[in-house]
């Protein structure tokens, strides 16, 4: 039997019964030409737009992909903390650029962007000039709140780091705790939902304990959060008792432990109930939304963040516009870079499908969590979500968590993977391997 070619509507469909994940991770084949009259304009070089900036050319190679982005060098905040906990160095977290401009000919732009004209399909940049645009794809991150938690103003971090952004948060971090002194206390405020990655304060605490176990052994580890219970909660416990015995407490906020007033100057903080608590160092991990771009676009709505057709992330209040990442209102998808990586796929092929005049095809993501507790002591939490009635769902006996009371070699495995996912999502994002 001869087998017929496929036309692009064919292929579109195909690509909907695959999955974003498994097809396009291994797209060697582009789905059709593109055009190079066709625009789209990618703003932020994460996990998420880096993504989809790659993507969109491997999909539609003559489609004219501009990438904005201020940073030459971008900073994952996945395995920062890492690096507070002395397993690994800071420049290891960094990618570039080149493959994305040099072998996928996307144009790079290390620019601001500065504010969006939807009905003008204009994108500004800080320097003046602007980008026309047919399709555009936000993926602008986290901003905060500044002000919500009383005290925690612009300023404080200066004082009172949150190093939830890398770079120079995360080193300033990671100097305090050098040189704090050996009995100190390292107070972490966790905020309440939604926030960037949350497994990312409880293996924060985890990295810091491993630092302090090796250097600075009789000091102390205080959580204080905003909730009562969080992801991987059992596991973390579990951890912390087998590695660091009473170094870590954490107090949920049943128990007093939501922050409401933090003072950056004498480094301390007060509870619901009035409790005052001193820290010899002092990461605050503050309220969040989206990204400022989102807002000046008009895509964030009163949550702080954007809501979006679940099928193909294109912004609701805005047309020709998608989000991705962090920004976005997905739940149940957590805000991790796994999941702006999968998101950035669907997006990449509904954006070419639109510009096709064609429907999207049918998605489905998959999310990985890795932590770390220890070296040689991981953690894992799973999903697939898809659409169900129009709205995003955990597809029913998917995903999991790692098993309580699993033997070292199986922690350690669970390590080694975590290891493995980084190198091999920047490989698949920027093309670089962490040195």
């Amino acid at each position: 039997m001869t087998r017929m070619p496929m036309n692009r509507r064919q292929a579109l469909k195909r690509m909907g019964t695959v999955g974003a994940g498994s097809l396009l991770a291994g797209a060697g084949v582009p789905l059709f030409a593109g055009s190079r009259t066709d625009r789209v304009v990618v703003v932020g070089g994460g996990f998420g737009g880096a993504t989809a900036a790659k993507y969109l050319k491997r999909l539609a190679p003559g489609l004219n992909v501009t990438l904005v982005e201020p940073a030459k060098r971008y900073y994952t905040c996945p395995f920062t903390n890492l690096y507070l906990g002395g397993m690994r160095e800071f420049e290891s977290l960094g990618h570039d650029y080149r493959e994305l401009s040099d072998r996928y000919d996307v144009r790079v732009l290390h620019a601001f962007a500065q504010d969006v004209d939807v009905e003008g399909r204009r994108l500004q940049l800080e320097n003046g000039s602007t980008l026309r645009w047919d399709r555009l794809i936000l993926s602008p991150g986290i901003d905060f709140r500044w002000g919500d938690l009383e005290g925690y103003d612009k300023r404080a971090p200066e004082q009172a780091p949150h190093a939830w952004k890398a770079g120079p948060q995360t080193k300033l971090l990671r100097k305090q705790l050098v040189a704090m002194e050996d009995g100190g206390t390292f107070i972490l405020v966790a905020p309440d939902n939604p926030f960037r990655c949350p497994p990312g304060p409880y293996e924060r605490v985890s990295m810091i304990a491993n630092y302090f176990k090796k250097n600075k052994p009789r000091s102390k580890i205080l959580l204080l959060d905003a909730k009562d219970t969080f992801s991987k909660q059992g596991l973390f416990e579990e951890g912390w008792r087998t590695h660091y015995g009473d170094m870590i407490e954490w107090v949920g906020r049943s128990a007093d432990g939501r922050v409401v007033r933090v003072d950056p100057e004498l480094l301390e903080v007060e509870t619901e109930f009035g409790t005052v608590h001193k820290a010899s160092v002092l990461n605050v991990v503050p309220p969040q939304k989206a990204g400022a771009i989102a807002h000046r676009a008009g895509v964030a709505d009163d949550s702080g963040w954007v809501p979006i057709d679940p099928h193909t992330f294109r912004a609701r209040r805005a047309e020709g516009v998608y989000v991705l990442g962090d920004a976005t209102q997905a739940a149940p998808m957590p805000k991790s870079g796994f999941v702006a990586n999968t998101q950035a796929k669907v997006a990449a092929r509904a954006v070419i499908a639109d510009l096709a005049g064609e429907p999207a095809p049918e998605p489905s993501w998959a999310n990985t969590c890795y932590s770390v507790i220890a070296p040689e002591w991981g953690i894992t939490v799973a999903n697939v979500y898809e659409v169900h009635e129009g709205t995003l769902r955990e597809v029913p006996g998917s995903g999991g968590v790692s098993p309580l009371d699993a033997d070292a070699a199986f922690r350690s495995r669970e390590a080694a993977y975590a290891e493995a996912w980084y190198a091999a999502i920047t490989q698949d994002i920027w093309g670089t391997r962490p040195a």
